[in-house]
């Protein structure tokens, strides 16, 4: 059954409102704020009760938006074109000024994904900015895979979840492509060697 438009809308009033968010991915469902608020980011922390020093990935709503927020290279525009939108976060070195600093930890670098499944593209397209989007869980936690267990893992402290069920139980890929160098820090649905394989051409 197709979703109404509302939902999404929904999800933006919550989103502008500094609200943190829930909807599905294609790997697992995620938590969502504006990537610019730093009132919702400091409310993500407290709800993921995640440590300070971890930092979050940017989600755009597709590959034109990422040379707005982050330097990117020949050889990593090969690995965007490949596989994003898709399973994988990519490391890159973030613009000067292009996101807040304690969305980067004052590192210079900022994971980018792109999602493919439909709900999670909505979301984005409305709220016509980035968001930062840990997985739905608390930390060192199995992360929910559909709005029933988004609510019952969080009640009340989310503030809208878009329902759906994520499609995979296995995050993302993770990968740095700083310093002209690949290196999988967390391993996904597309593997170390397919990234190579398109980075080395």
């Amino acid at each position: 059954m197709a979703k109404s438009l509302n939902e999404f809308q929904q999800a933006k009033e919550a989103l502008y409102k500094h609200g943190v968010i829930a909807f599905p991915t294609e790997t697992v469902m995620g938590l969502g704020v504006l990537y610019n608020d730093r009132i919702a980011y400091d409310k993500l922390n407290e709800i993921k009760r995640r440590p300070e020093d971890k930092p979050y990935t940017l989600m755009v709503k597709d590959v034109n938006d990422i040379s707005e927020y982050a330097l990117i290279d020949e050889r990593t525009q090969r690995v965007i074109d490949a596989f994003m939108p898709g399973s994988i976060t990519i490391l890159v070195p973030v613009k000067r000024d292009a996101v807040p600093e304690y969305v980067t930890h004052g590192t210079g670098i900022i994971g980018i994904r792109i999602p493919e499944n439909k709900e999670a593209l909505e979301v984005l397209k409305e709220a016509k900015l980035p968001l930062l989007v840990p997985s739905a869980n608390r930390s060192g936690e199995k992360p929910a895979l559909s709005n029933k267990e988004v609510k019952e893992i969080f009640g009340d402290e989310v503030d809208y979840v878009v329902s759906g069920q994520a499609k995979l139980a296995k995050p993302s890929t993770i990968v740095s492509l700083v310093n002209g160098e690949v290196k999988v820090l967390r391993e996904g649905p597309i593997s170390e060697e397919k990234i190579l394989k398109i980075y080395n051409k």
